[in-house]
């Protein structure tokens, strides 16, 4: 596809170019033709942790090739209507119609409206049912997979939870399925006996005035047992243009045990789990090296309940290729901050996450920490040397929590 004149008169053309440094070798022979696709635009979808690593796992296996594709703005999705081009792949510009699968990321529900624009860019079915077998299976995960039903009638399947070695073992099933000629239809039956695996059109809901009533079968969420095992990207791209987050990224521990009442990731991504940080350490030297990023954001539902947070920000802070990394600890707790971590780290600044202005209003949503907390928490990071200080806050419709 040429797209020299098209990218000429839209707005950040490096969005939709790829070949960014750190690009896999995407040159396969007999590969499923795999697209990750995000509903939102690329300084976005960019930033998203677990973007990057099915992009990059899907990439490290024989016989897949996963390419990207995000939102395109709206002067890039006006242009791609008049001249009749379909929405395509960053890294080898395939229509999105023409891969095997289409894996959409379901990160929040304002994204939804943006899958159909996806679709339409594409010139691919809303619904499920009206596409046969010449069409992508379109697949999808992410937290909000954990409530499907607004948009089941749009996918194909669903991975529900963590889906590192569920896709594989489904996109492993998938080649095996088209090697033996099976339909659409077929493989979706199969399918649907997959632990963790929801197919709408097979496992049928029954409502009654708008509400579910019954619901055939049980699909339990994927997890992974064992964080220190899984695998985790060491050599992630680099965009070309400035992103949300644009540094490398650490992924702590999974699930929060603080049972906050309002945080869906708290309660799905449970068990907590933690890696360790002699692991931690060693994926932060080699994402320094192969980024040449000088920021790591320490990243997890609340990073000051890390047990294991002073040993790894001192490993961090001592070790010469990494010592001048500039740490970001993003939505602390002021009850689990420590100053000392800061003591010889290059000044950015903190994030905090008290939610209420109230002790009332903090204590019927379950964030239980005090005004002496939050206190004692300034004085800390202010005696440190920080002076950019961010606040994270509901503006709550009262009669909501009463």
């Amino acid at each position: 596809m040429d797209l020299k004149d098209l990218l000429k008169n839209v707005n950040k053309p490096a969005r939709y170019t790829g070949g960014e440094f750190n690009t896999p070798n995407l040159d396969k022979v007999n590969a499923l033709n795999f697209c990750l696709c995000f509903p939102d635009i690329y300084e976005v979808g960019m930033s998203n942790l677990g973007f990057k690593i099915l992009y990059h796992l899907l990439n490290e296996k024989i016989g897949i090739v996963a390419e990207r594709c995000f939102a395109p703005f709206l002067d890039m999705g006006k242009a791609l209507e008049e001249k009749a081009l379909p929405l395509f792949s960053l890294e080898k510009k395939q229509p999105l119609n023409s891969f095997d699968i289409l894996g959409f990321s379901l990160q929040y529900e304002l994204s939804y409206t943006t899958i159909l624009y996806m679709l339409h860019l594409a010139g691919i079915p809303f619904y499920s049912k009206d596409r046969d077998d010449t069409h992508p299976l379109i697949i999808a995960g992410g937290p909000s997979a954990f409530n499907p039903e607004p948009v089941a009638d749009f996918f194909d399947l669903f991975i529900i939870g963590e889906a590192e070695e569920k896709l594989i073992e489904f996109l492993n099933f998938y080649k095996a399925a088209k090697g033996k000629n099976l339909t659409k239809k077929e493989i979706l039956k199969e399918a649907s006996k997959m632990d963790g695996v929801y197919v709408p059109s097979v496992v049928k809901p029954k409502y009654k005035s708008g509400k579910m009533t019954s619901f055939l079968g049980k699909v339990n969420k994927c997890v992974i047992k064992n964080l220190n095992k899984v695998y985790y990207p060491t050599k992630v791209l680099v965009p070309n243009i400035e992103i949300v987050h644009d540094r490398s990224i650490l992924e702590l521990f999974r699930g929060c045990y603080r049972s906050c009442r309002f945080c869906q990731a708290g309660y799905t991504g449970r068990p907590v789990r933690y890696k360790s940080a002699d692991a931690l350490f060693d994926i932060a030297k080699k994402l320094t090296k192969s980024t040449g990023y000088d920021e790591i954001s320490l990243n997890s539902l609340s990073t000051g309940d890390y047990p294991q947070l002073r040993d790894l920000i001192e490993k961090i802070q001592k070790c010469e290729s990494t010592k001048n990394l500039k740490m970001q600890l993003p939505s602390l707790r002021a009850d689990s901050y420590f100053s000392e971590y800061s003591a010889n780290s290059r000044k950015s600044s903190l994030t905090f996450a008290p939610e209420a202005g109230s002790q009332r209003l903090r204590n019927v949503i379950n964030k239980n920490i005090t005004e002496k907390d939050i206190e004692s928490c300034l004085k800390a990071t202010f005696k440190q040397g920080f002076f950019n200080i961010k606040f994270y806050g509901f503006i709550m419709k009262l009669s909501g929590f009463i």
